[in-house]
């Protein structure tokens, strides 16, 4: 394999660097849900006026074990679609993606136009694996409140995983005019996304011009860095991969990966002292990031980029 080929192949891999995130819902219930009040320090969760409502205000204190556990009660007393609305969120903050779309799916039993339940469940189903399931819930969502950015972008992505990259971008785009231009931490999350999905597509100039526009956003923004790299990489235009792969490094100096892609750019643009001092920041950094594979893969680079100096020398 060639270091042109192997470059190729490691940076492709864009997933293993930094996976795609989706846009929960916030803690925070609408008021037709829950009773609201001033926020209560966790010492007082058990005192306030009803389990609904000490469970509510765990799960905006973050606290989601409790909240379940209120929740419950709250439920114990009197099934309603509040509380099992907000145990399935905390549920989502606990991983219990089973428990999470059970109880949205209650939730929407008792109330079929909520919509926080279709958000929710869709991305409870997202991180069970089931696009399609996510994508009919956004869908439903989106007939009940046709301008919700959170469920054009999340929608997105979940066309992203039927690899129906058309599609996602669509809904990137819609999600980017609904969007409020003052949530500048959405917007690059969005134009990120659909950078990717422009790269996946080999769209190469909307790829830079969407990773671009979430720098903007966003000037610390690792993931457009690096994935504006990758892009400007498979146009050929080492240089510039190779500055956006530093600029990682400015922001996170212990990023493996950049360290790896940056020494591989190093070594096809003749540069083997550098590369073999990148690969092994990057051995390092896997190592001790508890990466076995790509720590033994890139310790298998640097050998090669060894034995590739000696006969040359």
């Amino acid at each position: 394999m060639s270091w042109n080929t192997l470059l190729v192949a490691v940076l492709s891999g864009l997933a293993w660097l930094l996976p795609v995130t989706i846009v929960a819902a916030a803690p925070m219930p609408p008021a037709a849900m829950a009773p609201t009040q001033p926020p209560l320090q966790a010492k007082s969760l058990l005192q306030a006026k009803s389990p609904l409502q000490a469970g509510t205000t765990a799960l905006q204190t973050g606290d989601y074990d409790l909240a379940v556990r209120q929740l419950t009660e709250a439920l114990e007393q009197a099934p309603s679609s509040a509380a099992y609305s907000n145990r399935c969120l905390a549920r989502i903050y606990l991983a219990d993606y089973p428990g999470a779309v059970t109880d949205c799916t209650q939730a929407l039993q008792l109330n079929p136009k909520q919509p926080e339940s279709y958000l929710n469940r869709g991305l409870a189903y997202h991180r069970l694996g089931q696009p399609a399931e996510a994508i009919a819930d956004y869908s439903q969502l989106l007939q009940l409140k046709p301008h919700d950015f959170r469920a054009y972008y999340n929608r997105g992505l979940a066309q992203v995983e039927q690899q129906a990259y058309h599609a996602a971008i669509v809904d990137y785009g819609e999600a980017i005019r609904q969007a409020t231009p003052l949530d500048r931490s959405a917007l690059a999350a969005i134009y990120n996304d659909r950078g990717l999905a422009e790269l996946w597509l080999e769209h190469w100039p909307q790829a830079i011009a969407d990773f671009t526009q979430a720098i903007q956003f966003n000037d610390r923004d690792l993931r457009a860095y690096y994935n504006r790299g990758c892009t400007y990489h498979q146009q050929g235009q080492l240089t510039t991969a190779l500055q956006d792969f530093s600029q990682v490094l400015q922001i996170a100096p212990n990023h493996a990966q950049a360290y790896l892609s940056r020494g591989l750019l190093q070594q096809q643009l003749g540069n083997s002292e550098a590369a073999l001092a990148d690969l092994q920041e990057a051995a390092a950094y896997f190592n001790q990031q508890g990466a076995k594979l790509a720590y033994s893969q890139t310790l298998q680079l640097i050998q090669k980029l060894r034995v590739v100096g000696m006969a040359v020398g």
